[in-house]
C-alpha cells in the first residue's frame, strides 16, 4: 500500500538529515522535494498546494530552525499535516436513534458498491446488529446474483423484487420489509455506470428522497488517482453524500485519493477496502494512514486484527504448553490458522515499524508455503505430531508422498519447527503470555 509514495517520502526526508543545521533555503529545497513526490503519487495539485504551503510555513518556525534535530522536526510536522488532511479523528457510522439505520451505497460501476455493500452488513452483523440487504442495482447483469450470493455467504438476507421493478419501488418497499421485520441497518446497493450522467443522479436522487438515508456512502476506487476526486465532487454536488469507502486500498500504490478526497469534498473517508476476502475492510484512521504512508508503521491496527485472531481458550492452553516445553505440530498449525485469519502476510508486515515500502518491495510472502506445511503436518500421524523425534527417513517418504511435497520440503518444516520449539522455551522463561499474537512480544512462525 502507497509503496510509490513513501519511497519518494523517505528520499526527499533524506535532504533534511544530512544536515545539521537547517536554513529557510534548506526548507525550501526539501519542501521541492516533498511536493515533487506529491504530485507523482497522483495527490490533487491544489491539495498539494495547501499542504506543501502549511508544511512549510510550521518549519520555518522557532520549533525547526532551533531544534537539535531538525530532520525528525519536519518528519513530524509532515505527519501531523498529513492526519489533518485526512480528516484528524476516525469519522464513524453515523447509527439512527430509531432503527433501522439505512445506509445508500452509491460509486461509478466498478468501484466495488455491491461488494463492500456486502462487507459492511457482515461487520456489522459481527457487532451484534441485524442487518438487510437491498438490491436496487437493476441494470448490471447478475448484480443481484451477485449480492444474494454475498448474503448468503454472511448468512443476511437480500430483498430483491427482481430486475423489472423500478429501483426507487425496491428501496422503499425494502425499508417497509426491514421496519415489520426487525432488522436494525439496511443496506441499500444501487446502480451504477461506467461514467456520471443526469440519469443516474436523478434516479439516485429518488431513492434518496424515498427512504431518507442516514448515511449516503460514496465507493470509489483509490487505483484511479486524481479521477477519485472528480467523481467525489459530482457525487457530492448532488446527492450531498455523508462520507467515503475508498475500495482496491491494497493495490492502490501511490495514495493520490485517499490524501485527496477529504482535503476537495470535506467528507470524511469512512471505510478502506483493503482485499478481496469479505472481511476485508476496515474502519479509516487518518492517524494510522499517516503513520503508514510515512514508514512509521500501524501497530494498532496490528495488535487488533491479532486481538481478533486470537482465541483466548486456546492462549491460556499455548502458555501452559509453553512453560511444560510439550509445544507439539499441532499448536504450529493453530498459529498458522490464527496467522492467516488476521488477513494477507505482506500487509501485516507493512503494519510493523520500520517495514517500509522500499524494504518489502522485494520481499515477496510465500503464502503457497504456507499451504505446504499445512499439508506435510496434517500428512502426518497423531503420534507424529506430537513426538516429531520419531519421524525417520521411511516415516518422511510416507509423508511426502501423502502431502504432495518432497522429503526435503519435510525435513525444512521439521528443522523450522525445532527452531520455534526451542525459541518457545526462551519465550516461556520470559514470561510470554497470549501466545504469538498477545499482548507480549509478536513473533510470526515463518
Amino acid at each position: 500500500m502507497f509503496e510509490n509514495l513513501s519511497e519518494k517520502l523517505s528520499n526527499a526526508f533524506k535532504f533534511f538529515r544530512n544536515k545539521g543545521k537547517l536554513t529557510e533555503a534548506d526548507i525550501k529545497a526539501g519542501m521541492r522535494e516533498i511536493k515533487l513526490a506529491l504530485l507523482e503519487a497522483d495527490v490533487n495539485f491544489k491539495v498539494v498546494r495547501d499542504f506543501v504551503k502549511m508544511v512549510s510555513e510550521r518549519a520555518v518556525g522557532a520549533e525547526v530552525l532551533e531544534s537539535l534535530l531538525p530532520a525528525q522536526q519536519i518528519v513530524k510536522i509532515v505527519n501531523e499535516e498529513m492526519i489533518r488532511l485526512m480528516g484528524e479523528t476516525q469519522a464513524k457510522l453515523t447509527i439512527a436513534p430509531k432503527p433501522p439505520t439505512v445506509v445508500m451505497m452509491v460509486g461509478l460501476q466498478g468501484a466495488g458498491k455491491t461488494t463492500h455493500a456486502g462487507k459492511l452488513a457482515g461487520m456489522y452483523k459481527k457487532q451484534g446488529k441485524k442487518p438487510l440487504l437491498v438490491a436496487c442495482d437493476v441494470y448490471r447483469p447478475a448484480a443481484i446474483k451477485q449480492l444474494q450470493i454475498l448474503g448468503e455467504k454472511l448468512d443476511i438476507p437480500v430483498f430483491s423484487l427482481g430486475e423489472k421493478e423500478k429501483p426507487v419501488k425496491i428501496a422503499r418497499e425494502g425499508l417497509k420489509h426491514a421496519e415489520k421485520m426487525g432488522y436494525d441497518m439496511v443496506f441499500i446497493d444501487t446502480a451504477g455506470r461506467l461514467h456520471i450522467d443526469e440519469e443516474l443522479m436523478g434516479e439516485l436522487q429518488d431513492i434518496k428522497k424515498a427512504v431518507d438515508p442516514t448515511e449516503i456512502l460514496l465507493t470509489v476506487d483509490a487505483m484511479i488517482g486524481q479521477d477519485a476526486v472528480t467523481v467525489a465532487e459530482h457525487f457530492n454536488g448532488q446527492l450531498d453524500v455523508t462520507g467515503v469507502i475508498l475500495t482496491k486500498l491494497d493495490g492502490d500504490t501511490r495514495g493520490g485519493a485517499a490524501l485527496s478526497v477529504r482535503h476537495v469534498t470535506g467528507k470524511p473517508i469512512k471505510f478502506v477496502g483493503v482485499g478481496e476476502k469479505i472481511d476485508a475492510i476496515e474502519p479509516f484512521y487518518p492517524d494510522r494512514m499517516a503513520s503508514r504512508i510515512l514508514g512509521m508503521g500501524d501497530v494498532l491496527s496490528l495488535i487488533e486484527k491479532a486481538e481478533q485472531a486470537y482465541d483466548e481458550k486456546q492462549a491460556a492452553a499455548l502458555e501452559k504448553k509453553m512453560r511444560e516445553a510439550t509445544f507439539t505440530l499441532d499448536d504450529y498449525l493453530d498459529q498458522f490458522a490464527q496467522l492467516k485469519k488476521m488477513g494477507n502476510i505482506e500487509s501485516l508486515l507493512g503494519m510493523m515499524p520500520g517495514m517500509n515500502a522500499s524494504a518489502l518491495k522485494d520481499a515477496k510472502i510465500d503464502e503457497k508455503q504456507m499451504a505446504r506445511t499445512e499439508a506435510i503436518i496434517k500428512s502426518m500421524t497423531k503420534k507424529e505430531r506430537e513426538k516429531p523425534d520419531i519421524i525417520g527417513a521411511s516415516r518422511k517418504q510416507r509423508i511426502a508422498r501423502g502431502s504432495g511435497t518432497t522429503v526435503e520440503d519435510v525435513n525444512k518444516l521439521l528443522k523450522q519447527f525445532e527452531q520455534v520449539r526451542k525459541m518457545m522455551k526462551q519465550f516461556a522463561n520470559g514470561g510470554l503470555k497470549r501466545g504469538f499474537f498477545g499482548k507480549g512480544k509478536m513473533k510470526f512462525p515463518m
